[in-house]
């Protein structure tokens, strides 16, 4: 089988799956494991993604209000590939290309007629979901239960580990500017990492808030992880909140309680790896009680 992904959770999906070897093409943003490198992407963003938090923001909204795909499909790519089996999303018009454009661009062509499955994870439950679409979609659907097991007895561990602990309220930031407070799985993780989650609602889009909502409900612990953004390029945009007076008052910026995470690799990615998003929030947020070795890659003290 021929398989196109176009997502980078569903290409460590598909790897978590040991079935590596029957992708064929990839997104442009699909960048781990390492050696998906080496196949060819066919997708492109359609801005450029260099610049601060507010002018991607303000390019990304320009893009949507053409009711444009933030990404295009490289349809001589698509042809010169001949997938039988593409996997895309509809869970966020920013994170990657749409079931739409995808139907669009096949239909453009003569010659291929791939199968495509659409992901729609908005919760954790709906991730395991996937990964059980994704293993029948192989045709290694005991391979696919084996992970949903593997995975989802990680959850429960940590979680349990947790319970007797003392909750610390947590603000998670998914955006700089505009401030954005991280939803979908993220509350879940929280909650399970034995925190209490201040902002964002599990299975909901991440929502706007501002510097006033943070210092009404001053949370003992912030933890920024913005989508696409590694821990260098996290820290820089750092910059624009430190400007605002209210930011130095709060509570977890006056006991050095800022945390930068690599959101890019980890939280942002409804894949096999929340898992160990989830082993970085019980090290943050109970760091004498818990060590799975993510300080200094997955996250760091800002």
């Amino acid at each position: 089988m021929r398989v196109l992904s176009l997502i980078a959770s569903s290409t460590e999906i598909i790897y978590a799956l040991d079935c590596g070897d029957m992708l064929v093409g990839r997104s442009h943003e699909c960048d781990y494991p390492s050696e998906v490198k080496e196949l060819p992407f066919c997708t492109e963003p359609r801005f450029n993604v260099e610049g601060t938090s507010s002018e991607i923001d303000k390019r990304v909204k320009s893009i949507l209000q053409q009711a444009l795909s933030v990404s295009r499909i490289d349809e001589k790519k698509l042809l010169e590939i001949q997938p039988d089996l593409i996997i895309t999303q509809s869970q966020c018009a920013v994170c990657a290309v749409s079931i739409h454009d995808v139907e669009k661009s096949v239909s453009n062509l003569t010659g291929i007629k791939p199968k495509i499955i659409s992901l729609q994870p908005n919760k954790l439950e709906d991730i395991l979901k996937d990964i059980g679409t994704v293993a029948v979609s192989l045709e290694v659907d005991k391979k696919g239960r084996d992970l949903v097991f593997f995975l989802q007895d990680k959850f429960d561990t940590i979680s349990q580990s947790t319970n007797h602990l003392v909750k610390k309220s947590i603000a998670c930031i998914e955006w700089i500017e505009p401030l954005m407070a991280a939803g979908n799985w993220v509350p879940e993780l929280v909650e399970m990492a034995g925190g209490t989650n201040l902002f964002g609602k599990k299975g909901e889009h991440s929502s706007l808030m501002d510097l006033e909502d943070l210092s009404k409900k001053d949370p003992d612990k912030i933890i920024v992880m913005p989508c696409g953004y590694d821990i260098n390029k996290t820290r820089i945009e750092m910059k624009t909140l430190e400007s605002n007076p209210s930011w130095n008052k709060l509570r977890a910026v006056s006991n050095n309680q800022v945390f930068l995470t690599d959101g890019n690799q980890y939280f942002n990615r409804p894949g096999p790896r929340l898992s160990e998003s989830l082993e970085i929030l019980a090290e943050i947020i109970h760091e004498e009680d818990f060590n799975f070795g993510h300080k200094g890659s997955g996250w760091e003290v800002y």
